[in-house]
């Protein structure tokens, strides 16, 4: 009978707890993202193989910059006087272009002048000349590692006004051609010696990707005047002093001896040094 009574109970236990089951709300039932998310992991998507997955897809690769666009915009334009004037309103006026020609052929006179340059954070244009770059590559190479700008003043410093037009290309395109050999990049400025041009020229240094320019401030440092005389060198540069001036002088040793007090004059005066890359190769 006991057992006639506890079949009886179990079973109806377990009609109860059926009857329970069935009557259980959906509404508590997990939403399809959640219950997704509460799931473990199958073997194919466990996490390691996940992350190498994640890491084997390809980088998204960035659009190469162009020279155009990395390179700054030029700051200074040159005038029909071979001065130089900012191109926009806010970039200073009061400024200098240092220029040093009839190089290279001096070492000590040299690192003299690029030391001085460096002590001032200045930059200059060394207009050489193509038979002292044959006789003297390793100081060319070394206006090069200063960071100093090499222009082209010729090959032989003739005054080109006087040769024909295959002359003229010979004697400024033998110096592209061996500057580039050398460093690895042509000049971009061109200055005639003697500051003599003629159309033929211009239109040379023009067709080789060059500047032409002469000076509108000359230091007579050549003059023997000068010769031996550093305060005479200054004297003549802070006497024709204007705003963007296009200071010619040369390789010598008393200009050399002059610099560091030049320097520091126009310094006082106000004045800034041009950067030979900011300059506009056109005009």
């Amino acid at each position: 009978m006991k057992r006639i009574n506890l079949t009886i109970a179990i079973l109806l236990i377990g009609a109860l707890l059926a009857s329970c089951s069935e009557q259980q709300p959906k509404d508590n039932l997990p939403a399809s993202g959640e219950a997704a998310a509460s799931q473990e992991p199958s073997a194919s998507s466990t996490p390691d193989t996940e992350a190498a997955l994640v890491t084997s897809q390809p980088a998204p690769t960035e659009s190469p910059v162009s020279e155009e666009e990395t390179s700054a915009a030029p700051l200074y334009r040159m005038s029909e006087a071979y001065r130089f004037v900012p191109i926009e309103d806010q970039t200073p006026s009061k400024v200098v272009l240092l220029t040093f020609d009839d190089g290279p052929k001096d070492k000590e006179v040299l690192t003299s002048i690029l030391d001085t340059l460096d002590r001032h954070k200045a930059k200059a244009i060394f207009f050489v000349n193509g038979y002292r770059v044959k006789q003297n590559p390793d100081l060319l190479k070394l206006i090069n590692e200063r960071e100093q700008t090499i222009g082209n003043h010729s090959f032989d410093h003739n005054n080109l006004k006087e040769e024909s037009k295959e002359v003229v290309e010979k004697q400024i395109g033998d110096v592209q051609t061996d500057v580039d050999a050398l460093i690895g990049r042509k000049p971009l400025f061109f200055r005639p010696p003697y500051g003599s041009g003629s159309a033929i020229v211009k239109e040379t240094a023009k067709n080789h990707g060059m500047l032409y320019m002469t000076w509108s401030n000359g230091s007579l440092d050549w003059d023997k005047s000068a010769k031996g005389k550093p305060d005479v060198v200054i004297k003549n540069v802070l006497e024709q002093l204007h705003p963007g001036a296009n200071i010619l002088m040369h390789e010598l040793k008393w200009t050399a001896d002059a610099l560091e007090e030049l320097l520091t004059a126009l310094e006082s005066k106000g004045y800034g040094f041009i950067d030979p890359a900011t300059i506009e190769l056109t005009r």
